[in-house]
């Protein structure tokens, strides 16, 4: 039975408790320590590059593991910094690159760099965040949507930083209801289809998040039963086609009484 709903409740309701149990777990305290005990003696972009294990852990952190082989491009997000508006990060869509190059400011601290916040317990956070979603992922990718999406959301300003981003995108299509192949069509028709059904000034608020999360996980739940069902020989000869075509009274149900938007 899926359970996404249920998973992000047990997980957000104590999200400290959560955070604590994947910071103690054997293979992400030791790569924690590493990093805590070693970044402190970076001084140059070079120093941290060359050191794959901290490097790697940093790029994990910000959600750039995917990344990590660019070190060519990774060595200008950060020689370049974020200080001037034109300045390599600020021009690329992803945010993460700008959040990586803030966190270790090499541009403007120099040596100084991995001595800050950001760089040491603030990266380590990200790190345990990282990995909380990445674990829940591996049983149930809704729930790693819906904490992705829980942890960004206040961040979400105009509705062009979602389509920047899939999993936000993701998020929001299942949660409405909307088919994906609408991102085929035109970003501004997009873009004022999120701002025409969705205040985004919501996402300041934790309990209408939460209540958006509830309802994406209803429908990513939905979605997937549909999916299993339509796949399943067996179901599709005792349900037919109505099984795959529509969503059941109950779901139904559950819908309607967390509903969001305008």
């Amino acid at each position: 039975m899926l359970s996404t709903i249920a998973d992000y409740t047990r997980l957000t309701k104590d999200l400290g408790k959560s955070m604590t149990q994947v910071a103690t777990q054997p293979d992400v305290s030791r790569e924690t320590d590493y990093f805590l005990s070693h970044i402190g003696n970076v001084k140059t972009i070079d120093d941290f590059l060359k050191d794959y294990r901290l490097y790697t852990y940093a790029m994990k952190a910000y959600g750039l593991s995917d990344m990590t082989y660019a070190k060519a491009f990774m060595r200008k997000v950060l020689t370049e910094g974020v200080s001037n508006k034109d300045a390599f990060a600020n021009k690329l869509t992803d945010a993460r690159y700008r959040e990586f190059a803030t966190a270790f400011n090499f541009a403007a601290l120099g040596d100084k760099a991995t001595q800050t916040t950001a760089a040491t317990t603030g990266t380590a956070t990200q790190y345990v965040t990282q990995t909380m979603e990445q674990k829940a992922g591996d049983q149930n990718e809704g729930l790693r949507l819906a904490l992705y999406f829980t942890r960004k959301a206040s961040t979400i300003t105009n509705a062009y930083q979602i389509l920047a981003d899939k999993a936000l995108t993701q998020v929001v299509q299942t949660a409405m209801g909307w088919s994906s192949t609408i991102s085929s069509s035109d970003i501004d028709a997009q873009a004022k289809m999120i701002t025409d059904k969705i205040d985004l000034t919501d996402f300041q608020d934790p309990t209408k998040v939460t209540k958006f999360m509830q309802r994406f996980a209803a429908m990513w739940d939905a979605t997937q039963a549909q999916s299993d069902n339509s796949t399943n020989p067996a179901l599709v000869l005792i349900g037919g086609a109505a099984t795959s075509a529509s969503l059941d009274t109950d779901m139904l149900t559950k819908l309607q009484s967390i509903r969001f938007g305008k």
